[in-house]
């Protein structure tokens, strides 16, 4: 599914000046990663946000999230948020500072090598 391009500018703008950011197209979305590790990712309409284990009910209980799908998975720790979840530019940015708040404490990841 290919993600859409309005989305991932209003997530640009609402990162502003936040350094230390890596934006990488993958499995099919837009992935905005701290230290190597993914804290937001827009996929579709949707915006895909790490929560961490110890956030994924609280934040699956609220209005307009759902639990992530991911090859007949449920991995913990991720949820998606439909676009009425973050219809504001300050809910917006709200779940994608708690994504990177969440991806920046974890151990840090060293750059992939490129592929021969």
């Amino acid at each position: 599914m290919a993600y859409d391009e309005k989305v991932a500018d209003r997530v640009r703008r609402a990162l502003g000046g936040r350094r230390n950011l890596v934006e990488r197209k993958m499995m099919g979305g837009l992935c905005f990663m701290a230290g190597g590790n993914m804290g937001c990712d827009v996929t579709g309409s949707a915006l895909m946000v790490r929560v961490g284990r110890e956030g994924y009910e609280k934040a699956v209980a609220l209005a307009d999230v759902r639990p992530l799908k991911f090859g007949g998975r449920r991995p913990s720790g991720f949820v998606l948020v439909d676009p009425a979840g973050y219809r504001t530019e300050r809910m917006l940015k709200a779940w994608i500072e708690r994504g990177l708040d969440v991806a920046a404490r974890l151990p840090k990841k060293s750059p992939r090598k490129a592929a021969k």
